[in-house]
């Protein structure tokens, strides 16, 4: 069991020094022109940060020379977008500081001004911005469930429910949920941080998927998506050594943000990219033994299926995973918000409470284990619902007990957000009214299936690039083979950003760099989302461009 005196500290993450970089000249626009036109020009966009990690949202835009001087967490408001939270951190080959995140966030400003510019009529080689940065379903096409917005319409406004033209079921589930509400209201305060019934909802749904393990309401916590608040349990400013938190690489750069924010060191394992992104339990090892005098590893995170790798685990792998969990004595983070997202043939999502149930003593009753899922990340897409959940396995009854409290001590998860959770989790049935169209479901499975099918042969098709085979998620993460000319060409500037900022501005394409996911060095990927709906002009755009940019700097 976790007990106190595990505990361990980080001070404050330092400043950063670092320096504007020179960006290659011979692009469409001049880059210096550029950087001062994201910042300074159109919509206001903010760069600003605090110890909760939030931006002023409409602030005037700071000079340019203090983006390259923010501390912990750089937050970008886009007027397309939500805001857009990067974390700051060394640049490990150049010593710049964190040069390479401040780029990606000009570059999501750039990809804004270019969406202004269009919609002004200004001429450009292509005629919209694509954004395939980031997994938001319905920002690329993918339409919401019906079922989910009429309940929710109907809970907004229930005289809704007075009308034959929603479904029974819609109906009956906006009642049941509105009864749940105080006053029958969403607008309305809850007595407590959950509401105890959807509660007991997700715990039914977690038993079902798990094969009839059991789940505990008790154990079960709804999050607006700041689940690693656990970590505070874990830190303690005053201890030393620093605690540590073992993660993958390459891992989604919120996750490595919010470690090192909630004053944790993040220590790299590297996941074996030759072998399909594979988790070897040698590598941990080592990662282990690299963090010897510089922090106290105290908690092993896994990303399954993986963002941005695409992997999904195999049951001999977690097991594995869970053997050296316990005999390292570490708290198991599970992130499985992807879970829906299974494309691979012969592969399955298991839960790693699951497998931990069906190992039997004395891990199921020891390995302390807390897993994450959302309403996000499936087939609901509802990004802007920030609803999720928490699960607690073999947790210390003590420590629990303030993991609670930690939660409880400010406002509850939003009322909309807990409906959509119980919508997700408890979804219509065979014989419902609204069942054959919520079975809309597989139409998007099928999108996404073909999506990575045709990807990964294009992909694979152009020359000096390699991607493993996309077994799960919403992300391909390939490997570019730069020519030597391109990652010379400028120092300050990490090649795959280099590599983006021509994808964008000759074909309107945002990409996310490697850079920006702990790569290794010496390696160059890009990751774009796979749930755009319109995936074929990406792959036209990809192709031209990768054909033009290898030829140029040959």
């Amino acid at each position: 069991m976790l007990s106190w005196s595990r505990r361990a500290s980080l001070p404050a993450p330092g400043r950063h020094r670092g320096r504007i970089p020179e960006w290659h000249t011979e692009t469409r626009t001049d880059i210096r022109t550029v950087l001062q036109q994201a910042v300074g020009a159109g919509p206001p966009h903010a760069a600003c940060w605090d110890e909760a990690g939030t931006g002023a949202g409409g602030a005037q835009p700071p000079e340019l020379s203090a983006m390259f001087r923010t501390p912990e967490a750089v937050v970008v408001s886009s007027p397309r977008k939500f805001f857009h939270i990067y974390p700051t951190r060394a640049d490990k080959k150049n010593k710049t500081g964190s040069s390479g995140v401040r780029l990606l966030i000009l570059l999501a400003s750039r990809a804004s001004q270019i969406e202004k510019e269009l919609s002004q009529g200004v001429r450009k080689p292509y005629k919209e911005l694509i954004d395939v940065c980031w997994c938001d379903p319905h920002s690329v096409g993918v339409k919401p469930l019906t079922f989910v917005r009429q309940v929710l319409a109907a809970c907004v406004y229930p005289q809704l429910m007075k009308s034959h033209e929603l479904p029974l079921d819609v109906r009956q589930r906006a009642q049941w949920l509105l009864g749940r509400c105080d006053g029958g209201s969403v607008g309305s305060y809850n007595a407590q941080p959950c509401i105890p019934e959807i509660i007991e909802k997700v715990s039914e749904f977690t038993t079902r998927r798990d094969g009839g393990v059991p789940s505990y309401p008790e154990n079960i916590f709804i999050s607006t998506g700041s689940q690693w608040d656990i970590l505070n349990v874990l830190v303690n400013s005053e201890a030393s050594p620093k605690t540590g938190v073992l993660t993958p690489a390459p891992c989604h750069v919120t996750s490595m943000m919010s470690i090192t924010a909630l004053g944790a060191a993040a220590v790299p394992y590297y996941l074996t990219e030759e072998q399909g992104w594979t988790l070897q339990v040698e590598e941990l090892q080592r990662a282990l033994e690299s963090a010897k005098g510089v922090c106290n590893p105290v908690a092993l995170y896994v990303i399954n299926p993986g963002n941005p790798a695409g992997l999904v685990q195999s049951r001999k792998s977690m097991q594995e995973v869970i053997r050296f969990a316990s005999e390292k004595r570490l708290f198991l983070l599970a992130d499985e918000v992807y879970q829906d997202f299974v494309y691979g043939e012969n592969r399955e999502f298991v839960s790693y409470k699951r497998v931990l149930a069906e190992m039997g003593p004395p891990y199921s009753d020891t390995v302390e284990l807390v897993s994450f899922h959302s309403t996000s990340k499936g087939f609901m897409g509802e990004c802007g619902m920030r609803g999720g959940y928490v699960e607690l396995v073999n947790l210390d009854p003590a420590v629990q007990k303030h993991i609670f409290k930690l939660i409880s001590k400010s406002s509850c998860t939003p009322v909309l957000a807990q409906m959509a959770l119980d919508l997700m989790v408890n979804p219509p049935q065979p014989g419902d009214p609204s069942y054959p169209l919520y079975n809309q479901t597989q139409h998007i499975k099928n999108m996404l299936a073909q999506n990575v099918k045709t990807t990964h042969e294009v992909l694979n098709s152009l020359p000096g690039v390699i991607s493993q085979p996309v077994e799960g998620g919403a992300f391909v993460f390939p490997r570019v083979f730069l020519p030597p000319k391109a990652i010379q060409k400028e120092e300050g500037m990490q090649p795959d950003t280099f590599y983006c900022v021509r994808l964008l501005e000759e074909t309107g394409v945002l990409c996310c760099p490697g850079s920006e996911f702990e790569q290794k060095e010496g390696t160059y990927h890009i990751r774009y989302n796979l749930t755009y709906t319109s995936h074929c002009h990406i792959k036209i755009h990809l192709t031209t461009f990768h054909t033009k940019f290898m030829k140029d700097f040959s």
